[in-house]
């Protein structure tokens, strides 16, 4: 691996983690193209499941500040966790198997969406904590099925599903589903990862520099977003610009597949 390559993986994580500590989401969706089409990493397999294991770390990471601030529902969040995680295996699972071209112009179409939710400013939502009841673990079980299976198939984080499905779900605050989240975007990723690492479709070499890069941007984007809290909705549409391009140009290289199908 060259230095030049050593150093694009470790810029890369760096962006992805300042982008998540500074707004919060929707930048570990750009890991999967930053690695193929800026460090180079060859098979969309290995990308993926590349940056399933750094974007877990980079979770974990953020999910420290978090708990020191009292915003994690730990059994919410252990649960979602842990149920979620049989969808994120089976997605991966079914990812792995599809042809990684076809697979890549899917996950063009997904940062699409995520750009175009960015886009829309982010309420402070006000939410009335529900009962733990039957009903609410089983809208909590199916909907961490199906947004670990989302996750899993991608390989992405898949905040801005879970953020939105844990409020969905119990009703808790969105500063608790953040930080709640966070433990399901790591054990998603984690799960994603050692899927793809039995079949030797980790780079470990690139995953290390990356996720070094992301924990230092991460702390980077923590500190600054202090700093801007009264513009995140400006930074969120910035940010959600670079999704919109980086998916243009995903579908770009990607979609001449389609025209050679049989």
């Amino acid at each position: 691996m060259t230095v030049a390559a050593q150093l694009a993986a470790t810029g890369s994580g760096g962006l992805v983690g300042f982008t998540l500590g500074l707004v919060g989401g929707g930048g570990s969706i750009l890991a999967t193209p930053l690695l193929l089409y800026l460090v180079g990493v060859a098979s969309p397999h290995v990308a993926i499941g590349t940056g399933a294991l750094a974007v877990s770390v980079n979770a974990y990471a953020n999910l420290l500040p978090h708990m020191r601030n009292g915003h994690v529902w730990w059994r919410c969040a252990a649960v979602f966790a842990l149920i979620g995680t049989i969808g994120a295996v089976a997605g991966s699972t079914l990812g792995m198997l599809m042809d990684g071209e076809r697979l890549l112009f899917l996950f063009g179409l997904v940062m699409v969406a995520v750009g175009l939710l960015m886009l829309r400013p982010r309420a402070a939502a006000v939410a009335d904590a529900r009962r733990v009841d039957w009903r609410m673990c089983l809208t909590t079980a199916l909907v961490a099925i199906v947004t670990g299976a989302a996750s899993g198939f991608f390989g992405i984080g898949g905040g801005f599903l879970i953020v939105p499905a844990l409020i969905l779900a119990t009703g808790m605050p969105i500063i608790n589903a953040i930080g709640s989240s966070l433990l399901a975007v790591g054990t998603f990723g984690l799960a994603t990862a050692v899927n793809y690492a039995r079949s030797g479709l980790v780079d470990w070499q690139v995953a290390a520099e990356f996720i070094g890069g992301g924990v230092l941007g991460g702390m980077l984007g923590m500190i600054l977003a202090t700093k801007l809290a009264a513009r995140k909705n400006v930074l969120n549409r910035i940010f959600a610009a670079l999704i919109l391009t980086v998916a243009a140009y995903v579908l770009y290289r990607s979609q001449a597949v389609f025209g050679h199908s049989p």
